[in-house]
């Protein structure tokens, strides 16, 4: 049944641009600059400007989770990585729930699910856009003309196909990781060096003063007479970024670091040379960063329906049910006040966190449950459950010392399937409790950002490593 649903959009698929698998292992030099160019072409597309755009005062539903979804409103970024992470999870959670049947030892399965995973991403690309034209969020549509939403709309999807391509690029082997881990990284880590380090003045109630925390400390301390009420803005102003949330964000950047070394160790030996043993890590953070970039995604989508329902049929009971949505403070921004998107989003601050503890607690039991969830669907999706890591010790002739080829599977069956769903719940718990603190670019975004850096940097290293087996290998040979 699933299959045949696969088969049926095979027509479609063959329209999609496609990047070839290269027919041999590209050079470490050559993979690092394309993975160089993506970056950049990423880069510039976050700062080239949408045509068309009206006004862009109106509020922005996308705006909680713009950081930790590589977006920049108004640009050709508009939409980041959020396309390609919704249209993968949805895609893999009905393979997971076998609503679609998906065989990934055939190639021409593989190939299917795939294709589906773009196709539906451009889809989706198409209809988030059209939802942002069409509910302002670019000026009034009869303003702008239906010629110019017509290009708004066309703009977005061509940009969202673009990532998507270099993102398949880079996963085929031309680059270093994934599109989506590399321009999510590069976009937190501009965020947080933009609003510790800039020097751009920003108009205040208390007058003007420089954006990055960092910067206004000093510049604080420089410039006003009274030292104690300078450290006090520094430290506690609720308009801009403050020394506070630095520190803040240093803590969980440091606990997470501490985390990310957590693992087992699965003694292994070789059944073809004996007395040759290693180890086979499991870490804590299984999954990576994959469980919270997806909840990231899933809450992304509820809070863009959410706020387009509302607009529309604000006085409707189901839609208020889902969420109802009011001006933030001196700003036309629309944020959840009650409802399920209220609860989904994370109080801004510790004090709003004590004096509304329901939210408090839901937010992080709506947050911990499907972290963990997420987590649990990935490994079997990705294939790295315990059947998959069983196969693949057995394929290389290597097998769990004190534990025969049998009962390797219960064994990594204990290990790997809480690694998966605690590593899931942690993550969400950190991240949780980072954004009551108030870190900057939030506690995903900080949790992405480290294990993604840990990613590449361990990439670097096994490439290094391997690099210099090969050197050693030749000057033997000579």
């Amino acid at each position: 049944m699933g299959l045949r649903v696969l088969k049926v959009l095979k027509p479609f698929m063959a329209a999609l641009p496609e990047i070839e698998a290269p027919d041999r292992k590209v050079p470490f030099n050559q993979r690092l600059l394309y993975t160089v160019i993506a970056l950049f072409v990423y880069l510039v597309m976050s700062q080239l400007p949408l045509y068309g755009v009206v006004s862009s005062e109106s509020s922005d539903p996308f705006y909680w989770f713009r950081i930790v979804m590589g977006a920049n409103r108004g640009t050709l970024g508009e939409l980041g990585v959020l396309p390609i992470l919704t249209s993968g999870m949805i895609m893999q959670i009905l393979a997971a729930s076998n609503i679609i049947r998906v065989d990934y030892s055939l190639k021409e399965d593989r190939s299917l699910f795939c294709g589906a995973q773009k196709l539906f991403a451009i889809f989706i690309a198409f209809g988030q856009a059209s939802l942002f034209v069409f509910t302002g969020v670019y000026g009034n549509p009869n303003e702008i003309g239906s010629i110019r939403c017509a290009l708004l709309i066309l703009q977005i999807v061509f940009s969202s196909t673009v990532i998507l391509l270099m993102d398949e690029l880079l996963q085929k082997g031309y680059g270093l990781g994934s599109g989506i881990n590399l321009f999510t990284a590069a976009n937190i880590c501009q965020n947080i060096f933009w609003k510790t380090m800039s020097f751009r003045f920003i108009e205040t109630i208390r007058g003007p003063e420089r954006e990055g925390a960092l910067v206004s400390l000093f510049s604080l301390l420089a410039s006003r007479k009274n030292k104690v009420r300078a450290l006090k803005d520094a430290f506690y102003r609720s308009d801009l970024t403050n020394m506070m949330s630095l520190i803040a964000t240093v803590i969980a950047f440091g606990v997470v670091v501490y985390l990310q070394g957590f693992r087992i160790e699965l003694p292994v030996k070789s059944n073809r040379m004996r007395g040759q043993r290693a180890s086979y890590p499991i870490k804590l953070f299984y999954t990576s960063s994959m469980p919270i970039m997806l909840q990231s995604a899933l809450f992304a989508n509820i809070f863009i329906f959410s706020q387009t329902l509302y607009i529309f049929f604000g006085k409707n009971i189901l839609i208020r049910i889902l969420g109802v949505w009011a001006p933030m403070a001196e700003s036309n921004q629309l944020e959840a006040v009650s409802g399920v998107a209220y609860y989904l989003s994370a109080p801004h601050s510790l004090m709003a966190a004590i004096v509304d503890p329901i939210h408090t607690f839901l937010y992080i039991s709506f947050t911990l449950l499907t972290c963990s969830y997420l987590s649990k669907v990935w490994v079997d999706v990705s294939r790295s459950s315990s059947r998959d890591v069983a196969k693949t010790l057995k394929d290389q002739q290597l097998a769990i010392a004190g534990f025969r080829d049998i009962s390797m599977y219960k064994e990594l069956q204990r290990v790997i399937p809480p690694a998966a769903s605690f590593g899931g719940a942690l993550l969400a718990a950190v991240a949780a409790i980072s954004d009551i603190f108030g870190v900057i670019g939030s506690g995903a975004g900080i949790l992405m950002m480290v294990m993604i850096i840990f990613q590449y940097f361990e990439m670097f290293v096994k490439e290094q490593m391997e690099g210099n087996m090969s050197m050693e290998a030749m000057m033997a040979n000579q």
